[in-house]
């Protein structure tokens, strides 16, 4: 099933999120890495099986073997990642930010595509699940990076919109 295959079966009343999904799936402002890149970190991210195959099946053609790995990655990674920030930030006794995470991060120092797209896809996922420790963290490394904001923007773009789409998916009646 493609994406729009997956937005088509998305009942009237999200008719929004359906023209959401589609339009991210054409979107011409950012390049084809980062577009499919973060269609399949967010799919991946939303842990819905029927967008994470869907997205699969678009991104496919459109991503090198790497960038995909990498995308996924991306979604994996923050997975532990956003808990235990998020947990070290809400938690009142701070000194659990001045103890080590002891967490394998291997991937975001070698993720095998650019720093910045990867740093991207990050930012997307840390968006979907709401961790504001790990989303300023990535924005000053993508801003290091010289990505401007509206890319930035267009990356939690894609999580809200590939999470509300799960979301409703989900729910459909």
């Amino acid at each position: 099933m493609s994406l729009r295959d997956f937005a088509a079966e998305l009942p009237d009343y999200a008719k929004d999120i359906r023209l959401n999904l589609n339009s991210l799936a054409t979107d011409a402002v950012l390049s084809d890495q980062k577009k499919y890149g973060l269609l399949l970190s967010t799919a991946h991210g939303s842990g819905y099986k029927p967008l994470v195959e869907a997205a699969e099946a678009e991104c496919a053609p459109k991503l090198s073997p790497e960038a995909a790995n990498a995308a996924r990655s991306a979604a994996a990674i923050m997975a532990m990642n956003n808990v235990y920030y998020r947990f070290v930030h809400l938690a009142s006794n701070k000194e659990y930010g001045q103890l080590p995470a002891k967490l394998r991060m291997n991937v975001i120092g070698a993720p095998g595509i650019d720093k910045a797209d990867f740093e991207l896809f990050c930012l997307a996922v840390s968006a979907q699940n709401g961790c504001g420790m790990c989303i300023d963290a990535h924005e000053k490394v993508l801003k290091g990076h010289n990505v401007p904001t509206e890319t930035i923007q267009a990356a939690a773009r894609y999580g809200a919109v590939m999470t509300a789409a799960a979301t409703v998916h989900a729910t459909r009646v």
